[in-house]
């Protein structure tokens, strides 16, 4: 961003006087450090100073007063010295084109790399500015993942530029605002950081909807000077119950934020008037056991609201928060919330993964906050380890960014923290990579149950697996976190590439017979000229890539064929008159001759067959190499199939049946029957007596009629299974007619 600058004798003066303040300011905060430390942060600032040097801010700051505000902020978390290092020169990268050699050489690798995390991507092969924003939050969540400091510095980065947003364009105010709302805000939660996810979330809420800001804060105003003794009294009567008890106790009120009472009054579409719980007290306690005691002091001295409990000690959530949740029917018949945790749950409950600083300045032994949100942490590296596309990614990691959870048991009563709407594929996901790909059915509280069946507080899952089981593509509509969707697209990325891979191969060498060779050529030091050449023609970067393209239908094996064959003669590789005559004059179908493919039913994504006509063995068929489908197989009277061949001939190849199949194949029936008693079951129980399996059925909605037609997808070996299969149906009470049904009415 360019910002304005000053002629350089007043930018230095104004700079220097700015900045000895801020610099003052800062040194209040850094009494935990050393001394070595301390002199290490002052001589990053110099750096930064010297770096920043005639920058200005919006309002006519010099620029090294915002480096200087995020290391404050990080130096209230006790992030150690490199950290406040990296917040001091978090924009000398970007802004002042220092590179990351010279941090290095000046700082050392690790403020470098902290920086570096910090950078933004400045590409110009972006297309668009969402791909360059998701690129660069995909390179900071990485960075995240490695060291969560980096993230901890970007948020005091991004809640120093909304606390003076009011100096940016007015323009700008929406696009920023709505961007921290929807991403910087749900991180500092997802990391416990409640102190500043709530400041964020009130800010951007005064710049997204200042009228209504402004009209909220007038009402609230004017409800506190009605009940302006509320917070006062309650504080008092607690603390004298706490002290009759002899239970040592800080108490802390609080009103709700303006943006939490709006949230309420548009989620629940309440009036101002309506919401009556917005005042909290946040008691903080030495010990656990004072906490649940003074749970019963406070049930006794105010009437609890039924359901309005949770105990977020005895299982936390995602993000480390402990405490317990009541709330009760306070003075004037206000609902008031009422926190109880200890001291320790206090620091973890504002700071959250910052806690971990500021333990080890108060205990430096303390590893008790060290576990803080590193599974979600880890899980970014997981979901990165599947996606390469910088938007998927981005898509993945926003699903995670919610607030809500379930928690559930294993049969071992180990317990697991969900999302809220989670299913059973992504319990099976969040366990290990290996038990989602193999899940097969779950028992949830015993019972079997569907595998997008959403997950309660307190179920205990069962998951049941088989090795031959895969996922499903259908998976992908149902599952809710983002490690299970990354997970699942890229087993089926994967499976389909190698499958693909395969039959690019195998319509190669099969294109290659018709030509007179009757194999590849390998990849050894004689050939690899005649691949290199190959593949500078194709434009491709290696063989399996063009392999890929021809699988995939974006290359037409016959011309790749024919470009090798070409290359082999000049090599001195001659071709064989009696292959050609075996593979290009044996009798073709409509003049299509690219070599025959034999399809077994093992072939899996890389080939579909069409759910136009859904051909099964024994019919004649063709096949369709899609662009970027693979390919597609028609029977050869399907008209889908005869219009495709009419318009792009070049793109057909002969297909047949293999002698031995690997699995049944899916076809659709029409059963015309008489309406009456039980017919279905009958119907149903004749298909099962010819080793049917039944798919799909539908029944039309003619209750009226005499007679009705049943529609159903059924698997079945081949043609003659088929036949056997339609003279049962025949032979069977009420039905009157029963045939295959073709075209796009296959699918019931």
């Amino acid at each position: 961003m360019t910002r304005p600058t000053l002629p350089l004798d007043t930018a230095s003066a104004a700079a220097a006087n700015a900045a000895a303040a801020s610099w003052a300011s800062l040194t209040v905060q850094l009494d935990y450090l050393s001394e070595s430390d301390i002199e290490h942060v002052r001589q990053a600032y110099r750096f930064a100073d010297q770096a920043h040097l005639g920058q200005l801010r919006k309002n006519g700051d010099p620029y090294i007063t915002h480096p200087i505000a995020v290391a404050i902020q990080c130096a209230e978390w006790k992030l150690d010295a490199h950290a406040l290092m990296a917040a001091l020169m978090h924009d000398a990268m970007e802004d002042c084109g220092v590179s990351k050699e010279e941090l290095i050489e000046q700082f050392g690798a690790p403020v470098a790399d902290l920086v570096d995390g910090l950078t933004k991507l400045e590409k110009l092969e972006f297309d668009t500015r969402e791909q360059n924003q998701a690129e660069s939050f995909r390179k900071m969540l990485l960075a995240m993942a490695r060291d969560v400091r980096v993230i901890l510095i970007k948020l005091a980065d991004r809640t120093h530029n909304m606390r003076t947003m009011g100096d940016m364009p007015r323009s700008k105010w929406g696009r920023i605002s709505r961007e921290t709302l929807e991403i910087y805000a749900p991180i500092a939660y997802r990391l416990g950081l409640n102190v500043t996810f709530r400041e964020l979330q009130e800010l951007c809420f005064q710049f997204l909807h200042p009228w209504r800001h402004g009209i909220l804060s007038k009402a609230v105003n004017r409800s506190r000077a009605r009940r302006k003794d509320l917070i006062s009294r309650v504080q008092n009567e607690v603390s004298q119950a706490l002290a009759d008890q002899r239970l040592q106790a800080t108490v802390f009120g609080r009103e709700k934020t303006l943006f939490s009472i709006y949230k309420k009054m548009v989620d629940k579409h309440l009036t101002f008037a309506q919401v009556t719980d917005m005042y909290g007290f946040r008691v903080v306690f030495k010990d656990l056991i004072q906490c649940y005691t003074a749970l019963g002091v406070l049930h006794q001295l105010y009437k609890p609201l039924p359901g309005k409990f949770k105990d977020y000690i005895a299982i936390p959530k995602v993000n480390g928060y402990q405490s317990l949740h009541s709330t009760l029917v306070g003075p004037f018949g206000t609902n008031v919330e009422f926190q109880l945790r200890t001291e320790a749950m206090d620091v973890v409950a504002e700071s959250g993964v910052a806690a971990h600083w500021l333990y080890k300045a108060v205990a430096p032994d303390s590893d008790a906050a060290n576990r803080l949100g590193t599974q979600w942490l880890q899980s970014l590296l997981d979901i990165q380890n599947e996606t390469k596309d910088a938007a998927e990614f981005w898509d993945h990691v926003k699903i995670d960014l919610f607030p809500d959870a379930v928690y559930v048991f294993t049969p071992k009563s180990k317990i697991m923290s969900m999302p809220r709407g989670a299913t059973v594929i992504d319990f099976a996901y969040a366990i290990h990579s290996d038990i989602g790909n193999r899940t097969v059915s779950a028992n949830i509280n015993g019972e079997q149950v569907p595998l997008r069946t959403e997950l309660n507080n307190g179920d205990v899952v069962e998951i049941i697996t088989t090795n031959i089981q895969k996922p499903n593509p259908a998976w992908l509509s149902f599952v809710r976190t983002g490690r299970a969707r990354s997970k699942i697209r890229h087993f089926l990325k994967t499976m389909a590439h190698d499958e693909s891979l395969a039959l690019g191969e195998k319509m190669l060498l099969q294109a290659l017979r018709v030509e007179g060779i009757s194999a590849l050529p390998p990849e050894d030091t004689d050939n690899q000229p005649i691949w290199d050449k190959l593949l500078r023609s194709t434009g491709n970067r290696n063989k399996d890539e063009l392999l890929l393209d021809i699988g995939t239908g974006k290359r037409i094996a016959g011309m790749v064929s024919k470009k090798l064959a070409m290359l082999l003669a000049e090599h001195g590789v001659k071709a064989d008159v009696v292959l050609i005559s075996q593979e290009r004059y044996s009798p073709q179908q409509g003049g299509i001759s690219q070599g025959v493919v034999t399809l077994d039913g093992s072939e899996g994504g890389s080939v579909q067959f069409s759910p136009c006509c859904h051909p099964i063995p024994g019919d004649r068929i063709i096949g369709y190499l899609g662009r970027g489908e693979g390919l597609v197989i028609h029977t050869e009277d399907c008209p889908v199939g005869k219009r495709q061949l009419y318009r792009d001939r070049e793109r057909f190849l002969e297909v047949e049946w293999s002698d031995e199949l690997t699995r049944s194949f899916e076809v659709g029936l029409q059963v015309t029957v008489e309406n009456g008693k039980g017919v279905l079951a009958r119907v149903a129980s004749t298909l099962a007596a010819a080793e049917a399996d039944i798919t799909h059925v539908n029944m039309s909605d003619e209750r009226a009629q005499q007679a009705t037609d049943l529609k159903f997808a059924i698997a079945v070996r081949d043609r003659v299974h088929l036949a056997d299969i339609l003279r049962a149906l025949k032979r069977t009470p009420s039905v009157l007619k029963a045939q295959r049904l073709s075209t796009a009415k296959t699918k019931p």
